[in-house]
């Protein structure tokens, strides 16, 4: 059991309360806030990876609880009320505007300074992570993210049909249609989009926190290296699609087998981000230089 742990299970539950109500008061103000996104932008397959993301970040925030408990009181009054003042108005803002980029985004702000209020520094540099995290589930602009995906789609099929037609597949493209022999498929947004390349961004960072390598080396070209491996999973979610479609027919391709290759589609993403980063750790062992052996 770790000092922070032990430090933790002997405090007095009183001090608790004041999370619990920071926790009640959070629930109250963005509760209606995450009803409509369940039921609205979180219910579509573009946006589909909302409530996951959500579900982390809350998570992140939990376990990093005791290192909070255990912090030094330091209350920041002034920091917090800079904080968190001007996030309410974005969230007043978003709600009542309908922006719900601001009206989600302003969690995090809000978030923070309580914690500055309540807790100071120490407390918020044990949640940043966490904090961070939640830019991951707020949706992006229409323009931003229909401007960047149609590139991807294209970059996708590009290389799907490049990689199916060299392994003997009767297969053409036209824009983000795929001909293979006589069936159609349509690179939609959920399967090569911007949103979908966020959440692996966000699986990648999440691996890379869990880890927690010491090398900075290792650390950052890790990161650097997620976006092409984003790309090569979102590659190989739609060669799955193409090929259950040309071997079972285009209502296997769009039932329930278009959830399981979304499965393969995270699941392809961590077994090559797993990959990559033993490569770069058998890189830097070999170019570490031996020590040198004492006489």
């Amino acid at each position: 059991m770790s000092a922070v742990q032990s430090k933790v299970q002997g405090l007095d539950l009183s001090v608790w309360k004041p999370w619990m109500v920071l926790g009640l008061g959070l629930t109250a103000l963005y509760g209606p806030t995450f009803r409509d996104l369940f039921h609205g932008l979180w219910s579509s397959d573009q946006f589909g990876h909302g409530p996951v993301v959500f579900a982390l970040c809350l998570w992140l925030l939990w376990q990093r609880m005791p290192v909070v408990l255990a912090a030094p009181e330091a209350p920041r009054r002034v920091t917090g009320l800079l904080v968190l003042v001007p996030s309410l108005l974005l969230f007043v803002l978003g709600r009542s505007q309908d922006i719900i980029m601001l009206e989600l985004g302003s969690i995090i702000g809000v978030t923070a300074g309580s914690v500055l209020l309540m807790k100071g520094s120490a407390a918020l540099r044990a949640l940043l992570f966490g904090l961070l995290f939640m830019f991951f589930m707020v949706p992006l602009p229409g323009q931003i993210v229909d401007a960047l995906t149609q590139p991807m789609k294209i970059a996708v099929s590009y290389a799907v049909e490049w990689l199916l037609y060299h392994a003997g597949y009767p297969i053409s493209r036209s824009g983000v249609i795929l001909q293979i022999g006589q069936y159609q498929l349509l690179v939609a947004d959920a399967c090569a989009g911007l949103n979908t390349l966020f959440t692996l961004e966000a699986m990648g960072l999440l691996y890379m926190n869990l880890v927690r390598h010491d090398s900075m080396v290792r650390n950052v070209t890790l990161a650097l290296l997620v976006v092409p491996i984003s790309f090569s999973a979102n590659v190989i979610r739609v060669v799955t699609l193409t090929l259950i479609t040309y071997y079972l027919g285009d209502e296997a391709g769009q039932g329930f087998l278009h959830g399981f290759a979304g499965m393969v589609l995270f699941l392809a993403a961590l077994v090559l981000i797993m990959m990559v980063d033993s490569l770069i750790r058998l890189v830097l062992v070999r170019r570490t230089p031996a020590p040198a052996a004492l006489a």
